[in-house]
């Protein structure tokens, strides 16, 4: 009798453990495919709003692109277009940064090219006035 009671107790403890295992097996398995990446990428984009500088281009979740003149502690103001619209957002609503060094790289490049292009079609342009001036000089003689 005193065997067949503690085989008993064992595998009521067993049979509870393999009851919650699954559960807890889940829970571990939520904890490191959605919980664990959300938080990372949280703390990125937080550390990302946080290294904003005056200068730096930004874009905002509603889409406006600007570059940051003004810094306060949860809010930023930013110039935006050809008139200079000053807008002013709250820090959360920073979803893209390119710093100030990056944003200066880029522009003169795509603006060489297009100077380029310019300078060859100048060329191209003058050679043809060149060529139609020689023509009706030689049809005179």
């Amino acid at each position: 009798m005193f065997l067949s009671s503690s085989t008993a107790t064992t595998t009521d403890a067993g049979s509870i453990l393999m009851t919650f295992l699954p559960i807890v097996l889940v829970i571990v398995a939520f904890y490191f495919f959605l919980i664990r990446p959300q938080n990372k990428k949280q703390k990125k984009e937080q550390q990302m709003r946080n290294s904003v500088r005056v200068g730096d281009e930004i874009t905002t979740i509603g889409g406006m692109v600007g570059r940051v003149i003004m810094i306060k502690e949860d809010f930023v103001v930013f110039e935006t277009g050809n008139e200079r619209a000053k807008i002013r957002v709250k820090k959360w609503a920073i979803q893209n940064v390119v710093p100030l060094d990056t944003a200066e790289v880029e522009e003169p490049a795509k603006e060489s090219k297009e100077s380029k292009n310019d300078a060859k079609d100048a060329k191209k342009d003058a050679k043809e006035e060149k060529g139609k001036e020689e023509k009706p000089a030689k049809e005179s003689k």
